[in-house]
């Protein structure tokens, strides 16, 4: 097995697909007030990202042009989705253009629902994730269902993300270690109404916030 030189560096990638055809299991919601959450939850999942002690950048892949301004704003590269019908190939492309502007960096998919996502967990994850990059294997973090993945890394020669159903079991057959087994934020993605009611309880980003106080309004 090959080892390399542990890094610190990290370069978070976050595919977004376009909010107004995210998230369509959020049952009861109007088109309008699913794009609004599905755009909170990625404001959300890459703000907190970015303010994670160890990530060089935040590289969002997106063909929503709204979004993608917004998320500049907060200080966020941003690409276009060349790959947009296969996750896994986005992903991959990502990573290479990460390897191209931050070489040295690991890439980090990380998924867009994660409103809840907490910079200090998604530390502790990443220092998970040098131990296992640095013994020459990948490392991903199954979701709060135990089937899918909300976080895989690898460093840029043996990045080979596996994202779809059962991905946690793909991820773990193809050699990819479980890392952030505890941290709840980063496990806790949203794809549906028990999902969100589950993150609003333990606590969410100001985007999301400000989201689900429309919502209430509007329902009032």
């Amino acid at each position: 097995m090959s080892v390399v030189a542990p890094t610190d560096r990290y370069v978070v990638v976050v595919p977004v697909k376009p909010p107004a055809h995210g998230k369509s299991r959020l049952t009861g919601l109007g088109d309008d007030e699913r794009r609004a959450l599905a755009e909170a939850f990625a404001l959300d999942t890459v703000q907190a990202a970015a303010a994670t002690p160890g990530v060089d950048a935040v590289l969002v892949v997106t063909d929503d042009h709204r979004l993608a301004a917004a998320v500049r704003t907060l200080g966020c590269a941003v690409i276009p989705d060349g790959v947009s019908d296969d996750l896994n190939a986005t992903l991959v492309q990502a990573a290479a253009e990460v390897t191209r502007r931050w070489p040295g960096a690991v890439p980090v998919a990380l998924c867009a629902d994660l409103p809840g996502l907490r910079p200090v967990e998604l530390a502790g994850v990443l220092a998970e994730v040098r131990e296992q990059v640095a013994a020459g294997r990948s490392a991903f973090v199954r979701d709060r269902s135990g089937a899918g993945t909300t976080l895989y890394a690898a460093a840029a020669g043996r990045f080979d993300p596996a994202f779809g159903p059962s991905s946690a079991s793909r991820h773990e057959q193809a050699g990819a270690v479980e890392v952030g087994s505890r941290a709840t934020s980063v496990r806790t993605d949203v794809d549906d109404a028990d999902d969100l009611e589950t993150v609003l309880l333990a606590g969410v980003g100001p985007h999301t916030t400000r989201a689900c106080d429309g919502r209430a309004t509007r329902s009032g």
